[in-house]
């Protein structure tokens, strides 16, 4: 096992750690409870969409309805828990996932089957999606009184308490995500043939890999794991609107996995990585507002930090690749 400063992720460690001096140095405030709280809840939305996202990106696609996915279930499920209201938020969770699923499954049918290249497939479905949201709400949201306090507290409470930090539940859910993910990919034969399709399709096909069932297996995941992301969304939110919810998301969602060193190109990645990348997204988006700078920055923020995180990973590889040729 390669040493932690040889990895991809180190780069994205080094660019969070330059944040986190900067921004401590300028307000000591980025330190207190509150402010850690704020990253803590910042991350679980981001990180169990990136990590569906980060599957999909693995095999040389993209999946930009993540957002509208998000912002569907999370009104179906808002609009369930109004007019059911004594329904169990483990139910709730489970329909989340189902909806996700379905429409992930349509995404996968399109790239798997219909053979549209994923772009052209997810921005129709991202339009598709969105509009399915105002159709079945009519444009009303969900509001907080509607939202069960058994799901809000999700977000509220949690089992850890470090320094008057709060590990949520919301967070520990995601954190469970991202860890059976990532035995999935490392331990199982849909990880590796996750990563053989990303990096030669052809070689995976001779292989005898089925690339439409692989396909579709990492769409519907993606779409499921979105879906999830909607019930997180009411939990974390406290209502759901359906001309808000999860828009533009799926920007930040890809901007922490490529800040995180998944490949662009396909066929390398971590879950770990995926991680870094949504923590330094938070950490970010929590010191602009520690720092008193405008949201509106927040854009380009994010376009520079992706930046850096891509220069920073080049030099890595290039120092990577020296050190295995001088072997």
């Amino acid at each position: 096992m390669p040493k932690l400063g040889w990895r991809r992720e180190f780069g994205t460690i080094a660019l969070l750690a330059v944040v986190v001096i900067a921004v401590v140095g300028r307000d000591h405030r980025f330190l207190d409870p509150t402010s850690l709280n704020s990253v803590l809840l910042w991350i679980p939305l981001l990180l169990v969409v990136g990590v569906g996202e980060m599957l999909v990106i693995v095999t040389r696609g993209i999946d930009v309805s993540v957002g509208s996915i998000l912002g569907f279930s999370g009104i179906v499920v808002g609009m369930a828990l109004r007019s059911n209201p004594g329904m169990n938020v483990e139910l709730a969770a489970l329909l989340g996932l189902g909806i996700g699923l379905a429409l992930g499954a349509v995404n996968g049918a399109l790239v798997a089957w219909a053979r549209v290249p994923p772009i052209i497939a997810t921005l129709g479905t991202l339009s598709a999606f969105r509009g399915l949201v105002f159709i079945v709400s009519h444009g009303v949201q969900v509001d907080s009184n509607t939202i069960p306090p058994a799901l809000t507290d999700w977000s509220m409470s949690g089992p850890v308490q470090i320094g008057g930090a709060t590990i949520s539940w919301l967070l520990l859910i995601a954190l469970v995500v991202a860890a059976l993910a990532a035995a999935v990919l490392r331990s199982t034969r849909f990880g590796r043939n996750v990563f053989a399709i990303g990096s030669n399709p052809a070689a995976a096909k001779l292989r005898g890999i089925s690339l439409p069932r692989t396909l579709m297996a990492v769409y519907c995941a993606c779409g499921a794991l979105s879906g999830l992301a909607g019930v997180l969304y009411a939990s974390r939110y406290g209502f759901v609107n359906p001309g808000t919810a999860g828009l533009g998301f799926e920007l930040t969602v890809i901007a922490a996995v490529v800040i995180g060193g998944v490949n662009v190109f396909g066929g390398s990645g971590s879950v770990l990585g995926v991680f870094l990348g949504c923590l330094l997204l938070s950490v970010i988006n929590v010191a602009l507002a520690v720092l008193g700078i405008s949201a509106t920055w927040q854009t380009l923020a994010y376009g520079v930090v992706i930046l850096l995180a891509l220069v920073l990973d080049g030099a890595v590889q290039r120092v990577l690749r020296r050190a295995t040729e001088a072997r």
